[in-house]
């Protein structure tokens, strides 16, 4: 879906760090998106989206729901913000790479997976070439996830000055895309909703994030 509206709309798309799943499909992924407001947009994609369907994993063609958690991060270079990384805070470790990229890679430790100890906060990447490019970007991405934090406690501030903060957790849906026994894609925070559940599949994704920002624009105004 992701991958789709990135085309659709002109952003680049690269991937960073996946893991399969333990029967089939993907347990996590990360990606890079590069392009104009890349993550003005895409920000509002962050929490849990909720899919019900009939999953082609089951012989008896029984409904399944399922869920996945999504988290979007600035990417940030070294002077475009001031976030600081003490050594002491972080450890780094490295192995064996299991993705893309020829046999050197995958013969070399060369992945590399940072845990950032104050936040818990743990980043990987193994899609690079090099183990210094693995880290080089391992690091961006956990300046992103830090600056995120940091933007997460200014809102959570106002928001308890307005007096209207909620909490959003797990089981918490954003969003869900129903299959069966009807078609219906619904954000659940602003009441936008279709039943091209197909076309939402193949990236048609920006009018519930136009929706949804400007929604929250004019809370804040």
């Amino acid at each position: 879906m992701y991958a789709r509206f990135c085309e659709k709309n002109g952003y680049a798309i690269k991937l960073i760090d996946s893991l399969d799943g333990d029967e089939a499909g993907l347990k996590s992924v990360t990606f890079l998106v590069s392009g104009k407001k890349a993550y003005g947009y895409l920000k509002a994609e962050s929490g849990v989206h909720r899919l019900v369907r009939i999953s082609p994993f089951d012989s008896n063609r029984r409904r399944h729901t399922s869920f996945a958690s999504i988290e979007v991060s600035p990417q940030i270079e070294d002077d475009d913000e001031d976030i600081e990384i003490p050594a002491t805070d972080i450890r780094i470790d490295t192995y064996r790479s299991s993705g893309a990229g020829g046999q050197h890679i995958n013969k070399t430790d060369s992945a590399i997976r940072i845990t950032h100890f104050p936040t818990g906060i743990v980043v990987t990447c193994q899609n690079e070439r090099s183990q210094i490019q693995n880290r080089e970007t391992a690091f961006k991405i956990l300046k992103g996830k830090l600056l995120k934090l940091k933007l997460q406690e200014k809102e959570k501030n106002l928001e308890e000055i307005r007096g209207d903060l909620k909490k959003i957790e797990w089981g918490s849906q954003i969003r869900s895309y129903v299959f069966c026994p009807y078609t219906l894609v619904k954000d659940h925070r602003t009441g936008y909703e279709t039943s091209d559940v197909l076309g939402v599949m193949d990236g048609d994704i920006k009018p519930f994030i136009l929706d949804y920002l400007k929604k929250r624009l004019g809370k804040k105004s």
